[in-house]
């Protein structure tokens, strides 16, 4: 891969964390600077595995369709590689099957298409795609230990960092930071320790569970679907699960529970839960299906926004992108898509920086941060708002908008049964192609209010 030369801000760039904001941040960079060197703690395989630092990496990751077309975009041939690796086509409107409080959502075909394909892999193909080229550069079992500054305090001017193979420490000089390592991002810390406020953190947590095995596709299957969701129903039903292909000929099924409902992890508690669903599909998948790895649990799924946004002060030639910034309720898919449009919004604020003759990076920071807010208020806004179905969940409580919200879509959901123009469009905000506003266009709108009024009235009879 060779990036497109246009613009320069400057020499050298530095990435903390080699996950996917990370990867897909440095991909930008090599457009606006002659080198860009990526840190990362793990030590990076060679071949598509799980890393020590994702502790997500075993279960299922969807790439939504937004996310995807940023990556056949930003990487043309990455189509052809998941191909020769076997990952599933899916049309989701068409070939994925979601059963929600109402039954399932009638389908109808959409140019909603993307491959499907597990975390390590797809992490590893973009990993491959920047490796070769020669403007960057990874620094692999390193850990970045805090950041340098000018002699005015108000510049980020590289990290200090250690190399775990080594016990000296090291300094790394550069002229942009990206903090992209994740959720147990340090920054806060980093910037207390140089003298800064740490930014509030809001934290909304419906204490959502799930477990992960991976098996062999059956060889009976009887299925017309590629995909399938099986969805909670507040507020008694906490319990739900999700079928989900890969690469490899490889099905992942994860089951997730609410509100502490944690499925187990045990062979038998897992099979229990499963056949505790209140649709059968899943169970009899399990029962026919081998299983070609242990069963992974999860916990941490806490939706968390450190409000970089709203600092009155803080550092120029410093950035922070992805769960650094911003984690969502894994079970939502929101992640890898939200990376990929902080990193267009990234790549917007460095060309703008270009075009205005700041050849520095003075006030980058400020405008990034903030324009990254708004880019984090839809996803994160339909994370909270299904997880304020529960009454269990802390961290606030969802105000009268969102009761109507929820409101609306329970009816257009129930429509959904039966009318097949309507999954596609759910499906579209869901995969952040459109904005949730086109669920509400006039044809739509006048449906669900009669189907709320029909409701009303017969909980009069």
């Amino acid at each position: 891969m060779k990036a497109q030369q246009q613009t320069r801000n400057g020499n050298h760039a530095i990435v903390i964390g080699g996950g996917m904001a990370g990867l897909l941040s440095a991909r930008i960079l090599i457009e606006h600077f002659e080198r860009v060197t990526v840190i990362e703690r793990d030590r990076l395989p060679q071949q598509p595995e799980i890393r020590q630092g994702v502790p997500q990496a075993n279960h299922v990751h969807a790439l939504l369709t937004q996310g995807y077309r940023i990556l056949e975009e930003w990487f043309p041939e990455i189509e052809e590689k998941l191909i020769a690796a076997g990952a599933p086509s899916v049309n989701w409107a068409m070939e994925s099957c979601f059963f929600h409080a109402w039954g399932c959502a009638k389908r109808n075909s959409s140019n909603l298409i993307t491959r499907t394909c597990s975390r390590p892999f797809l992490e590893w193909v973009v990993r491959g795609y920047l490796s070769s080229d020669r403007q960057v550069e990874f620094l692999s079992a390193t850990q970045v230990q805090g950041l340098l500054t000018d002699a005015s305090n108000s510049r980020v001017t590289g990290v200090k960092l250690r190399c775990l193979d080594h016990a000296q420490p090291q300094e790394l000089t550069s002229d942009l930071v990206v903090d992209a390592s994740g959720r147990n991002s340090q920054l806060p810390k980093w910037l207390e320790e140089i003298g800064y406020q740490s930014p509030n953190e809001t934290v909304i947590n419906s204490f959502l569970g799930y477990s992960t095995r991976w098996y062999e596709l059956p060889e009976n299957l009887q299925a017309d679907w590629k995909v399938l969701y099986v969805t909670s129903q507040p507020p008694y039903d906490k319990r739900g699960g999700v079928i989900f292909p890969v690469e490899g000929n490889r099905w992942g099924v994860i089951l997730v529970g609410i509100s502490r409902d944690y499925p187990p992890t045990d062979d038998t508690g897992f099979m229990e839960f499963a056949r505790s669903l209140r649709t059968p599909e899943i169970y009899e998948f399990l029962k026919d299906a081998k299983p070609v790895s242990p069963i992974y649990g999860y916990r941490r799924t806490e939706n968390s926004w450190r409000h970089y946004e709203k600092l009155a002060r803080i550092p120029d030639g410093l950035v922070a992108i992805g769960d650094a910034v911003c984690s969502f309720n894994p079970v939502y898919g929101q992640g890898m898509t939200t990376a990929a449009l902080s990193a267009l919004i990234l790549q917007d604020c460095l060309q703008k920086q270009y075009q205005n003759n700041q050849h520095s990076l003075t006030g980058l920071t400020k405008r990034f941060q903030k324009q990254l807010a708004k880019v984090l208020e839809t996803p994160w806004l339909m994370a909270i708002g299904e997880d304020f179905r529960w009454e269990t969940t802390e961290g606030g409580k969802p105000n009268r908008i969102t009761r109507l919200m929820h409101q609306y879509m329970d009816r257009l959901l129930q429509l959904s049964v039966n009318d097949p123009n309507i999954y596609p469009n759910f499906l579209a905000v869901m995969h952040m192609t459109k904005q949730p506003a086109s669920l509400f266009a006039p044809n739509l709108l006048l449906r669900v209010l009669k189907a709320e009024v029909h409701h009303r009235t017969s909980k009069l009879w």
